[in-house]
């Protein structure tokens, strides 16, 4: 094997050379083989976090993800959310289950409460207690550490937190409390650019792996935007985020991976946070249609 085709192998598959319209089929063939996961958060164009979801939205929802997936990731417990997890257990699928903790002290106690209900109606097969809570420093180590510890004691499934990869190497006492490390992988915000993004995010995989001191590791986020800001050498583009897709799944894949991929639908609301690549991230539109293909 030739030095250039291990490096083309390690970064994933040649896909330089293919038309926009032949991309288009390999992603359609890749998302039909079956996700092991995909992340869900099912607000509809003009609604928010704050609104609450309804069972129909959340049903009609995850009727399309349904064909597509095994798993799907929540990420809140309270204002409807709470119901996507017993809907997804209808359809076949398994579920991890989030808590949504910022910096209310009121509406953290519900969202807990609210994941330690779900886990004990049977409806999550892993909690996550918190999602990139150290990235935005809306608590202290030792308030999330508390409220990890207050979940493990009243439910019986694995329980984690979700972070970005190299929050547990710098948080070893929240990884050594976690049953599973969850982590975010996303080459994109890195500034990473598509050619060499499946080779960083392995990177990134590895180093998580080595924090979790063999404890399983999962990768709870990662996905590329096909519209929006260019951020350092990371292009959003219909093009780099079909490959990227490609590139992911089929890792994942071999290697036996398990990752859930970010995101099911586009959503408007996240343009507050992330500027306009925000809204782009799904494989399906906001308006609930198929992107690309």
């Amino acid at each position: 094997m030739s030095a250039r085709y291990q490096i083309m192998a390690l970064a994933g598959q040649d896909l330089s050379s293919k038309t926009e319209a032949e991309l288009s089929e390999i992603f359609e063939q890749v998302l039909k083989k079956g996700m092991h996961g995909i992340c869900i958060s099912p607000y509809e164009e003009g609604q928010k976090p704050g609104d609450q979801l309804s069972e129909e939205q959340i049903r009609r929802r995850l009727e399309i993800l349904q064909p597509h997936t095994k798993w799907v990731r929540t990420f809140s417990c309270t204002e409807g959310n709470e119901l996507i997890p017993r809907i997804a257990k209808e359809y076949g699928m398994k579920t991890l289950v989030g808590a949504w903790l910022g910096k209310s002290a009121e509406i953290n106690q519900k969202e807990v409460d609210g994941l330690i209900e779900v886990a004990n109606a049977g409806h999550a097969d892993i909690v996550a207690v918190g999602n990139e809570v150290m990235y935005r420093k809306d608590l202290t180590e030792s308030e999330l550490i508390q409220f990890i510890k207050y979940v493990k004691e009243r439910v019986n499934v694995p329980v984690g937190y979700v972070d970005a990869y190299y929050e547990f190497e710098h948080k070893p006492e929240i990884t050594e409390l976690c049953d599973v490390v969850l982590a975010n992988c996303y080459p994109y915000w890195e500034g990473c650019s598509q050619e060499y993004s499946l080779l960083y995010m392995k990177d990134m995989y590895r180093r998580a792996q080595r924090a979790a001191n063999g404890k399983k590791v999962i990768i709870t986020e990662t996905g590329w935007p096909d519209v929006g800001q260019v951020f350092h050498g990371a292009v959003p583009s219909r093009e780099n985020a079909m490959k990227y897709f490609i590139n992911a799944q089929s890792w994942a894949e071999e290697e036996g991976i398990e990752m859930f991929y970010f995101s099911s639908f586009d959503e408007a609301w996240k343009t507050a946070d992330e500027g306009d690549v925000g809204a782009y991230w799904g494989i399906w539109n906001s308006k609930e249609k198929p992107k690309f293909f």
